[in-house]
């Protein structure tokens, strides 16, 4: 089913979206070797291969799993144009993953219409009615703009899982720059992947402990982001691959401060976020370039 959408989608870059699926079990180095081989027969035996090892090593019963289900994977829902796994806990995305296409469309948004996720459990979903009165907007993760190019490819991005609680001055000011900007880059390469999801960082109280601390919304606990991310691979028509990450703050920012001021090592988002993005690109190019606010181009 991956592979059918990385035809539709990104089929010079197929390997993204399994890495993005995977990356959170991956190391680097020696590791990532021995990771994709026990990766690779995961995915060709299936996940009831590994419960025989399992149960030699516990004492939990593979009959239990069997019979009555296991408590639950993340998710990975696939649409028209872009692929997102969701998080019951949040009740919104992990990360979305989307490639920009060039030009416009004729899919009108005032059509669009936002809707709960019929895919996820009534007790994992997100509302209309969490929203109302919260003081945030239904923010898009994958931009409902990024997907002009039809009517039912718009309003896939309504979908509340393709949405989180976002700070309205963000959303309609620094936020959107940052989507117009990256839609700017698909006129100067050959390819533009985008991946975008929440953050939830920690910070220092009073008693000078760390804390993760965020809001919830509504009867389903939406989860508020302290924080929004931005990946951005570019495929040149050189070979060059470049890589640019960002981070915004979930709270009101001054649209006029440059882009290059939320640049950020892709590494600070793969501790925070428990992701690791394209560990596989190393393998795929010898000019990768990364950006970052002392670097750009």
């Amino acid at each position: 089913m991956a592979a059918g959408l990385a035809g539709k989608l990104w089929a010079p870059a197929a390997a993204v979206l399994s890495s993005f699926a995977l990356g959170a079990l991956w190391g680097r180095g020696k590791a990532v070797k021995e990771a994709e081989e026990e990766g690779r027969a995961c995915s060709q035996a299936g996940l009831w291969a590994w419960l025989p090892s399992l149960a030699a090593s516990s004492p939990l019963s593979v009959d239990v799993l069997s019979k009555y289900g296991s408590p639950g994977f993340l998710p990975l829902r696939l649409r028209d144009s872009f692929a997102l796994c969701y998080d019951p806990r949040s009740r919104s995305a992990l990360w979305v993953m989307e490639r920009l296409r060039p030009g416009g469309g004729e899919a009108d948004r005032a059509l669009c219409r936002f809707h709960a996720d019929p895919e996820a459990h009534p007790f994992h979903r997100a509302t209309h009615e969490d929203y109302q009165g919260s003081g945030f907007h239904k923010g898009h993760l994958a931009a409902a703009a990024n997907h002009r190019h039809s009517q039912d490819a718009m309003q896939s991005t309504f979908c509340l899982a393709n949405v989180a609680p976002q700070d309205p001055h963000l959303n309609q000011n620094a936020w959107n720059n940052l989507e117009k900007y990256c839609r700017s880059l698909t006129k100067y390469n050959q390819s533009v992947y985008v991946c975008t999801g929440p953050l939830f960082l920690p910070r220092m109280e009073a008693d000078g402990k760390m804390y993760v601390k965020y809001q919830v919304i509504g009867k389903n606990h939406v989860a508020v982001p302290t924080h929004f991310f931005k990946v951005v691979l570019l495929e040149k028509a050189s070979g060059e691959v470049e890589l640019r990450s960002y981070v915004m703050p979930n709270a009101p920012v001054d649209e006029k401060l440059p882009l290059e001021r939320f640049l950020v090592p892709i590494e600070s988002i793969e501790r925070a976020s428990g992701l690791l993005f394209v560990p596989n690109i190393l393998k795929r190019t010898s000019t990768l370039k990364t950006i970052t606010a002392g670097n750009q181009s």
